[in-house]
């Protein structure tokens, strides 16, 4: 059955082996695990999924895969044609009884994040390995002082460790998209405690990046320098250091003294 790519669905089908099985190899899953894989499309990564004898629950939004992806439903996997976005995981899996989540996605750069968000919270989620373009897999796991760092990488370290595992050459997909995309791996972090108030820090870490060409100072006009500052000289850093340069536990220090 040759089913063409879709350009509205941000569709570039996988094809190479050795790089399906190294996506699947990337989680650490035992039986007792529940895999959720976004996007199946044909289902070329579904099968290697299968191969670990987990639960397995794929969301698909593309109809016309329900022949091949239908062949692939037993006891342990499901298929769900649905848009992920808008499904309600904790009902759709409330009848597995899971150890920890793993989720594996081959996605389109523009719900990446969207697709992030809405996992974030979800209880027992233990690492996700995300197929994105190489440049979204770079800012994601950028370091502090690298251009590519930005709010989202310093959010999303608040939640994950993240590690940027392989490059996947564009050659790899039918059709072959413009760019090479990379395999990342998040893996969640304990809840932090050490927290005096969650929404000003993720306030902060927004405003500090407006304008990334300005310093940490410009961007922060409406907050109380002198306190911002002395985490700043506590640290040996100076008074016109960027948002770039700023870890995450220096973040959080920040807030904290604004707290």
């Amino acid at each position: 059955m040759d089913i063409k790519a879709k350009k509205s669905l941000g569709q570039n089908f996988l094809k190479e082996e050795s790089v399906l099985k190294n996506i699947a190899n990337s989680i650490a899953t035992n039986e007792n695990d529940l895999i959720i894989e976004i996007g199946p499309g044909k289902g070329a990564l579904t099968k290697h999924l299968k191969n670990k004898n987990s639960y397995l629950v794929c969301y698909e939004i593309d109809n016309r895969m329900t022949e091949i992806l239908k062949k692939l439903e037993d006891d342990k996997t499901k298929i769900i044609f649905q848009d992920f976005l808008a499904a309600n995981i904790l009902e759709d899996i409330k009848d597995y009884d899971y150890e920890n989540i793993y989720i594996i996605a081959n996605i389109p750069y523009y719900i990446t994040t969207p697709i992030i968000k809405k996992v974030i919270e979800l209880p027992k989620l233990e690492s996700m390995s995300l197929l994105v373009q190489k440049e979204v897999a770079e800012r994601f796991s950028a370091n502090p002082g690298s251009k590519a760092y930005g709010s989202l990488t310093v959010y999303l370290n608040y939640y994950f460790e993240i590690n940027y595992l392989f490059t996947v050459k564009n050659t790899c997909f039918e059709p072959i998209p413009k760019v090479d995309s990379a395999v990342i791996n998040f893996k969640k972090r304990d809840k932090k405690t050490d927290i005096k108030n969650e929404e000003l820090l993720f306030k902060l870490i927004e405003d500090s990046f407006k304008m990334k060409r300005k310093t940490l100072k410009n961007n922060l006009k409406n907050y109380d320098w002198y306190k911002i500052n002395e985490v700043l000289i506590k640290n040996n850093l100076p008074d016109n250091i960027r948002a770039e340069e700023i870890s995450l536990d220096l973040f959080i220090a920040i807030a904290n003294n604004l707290a």
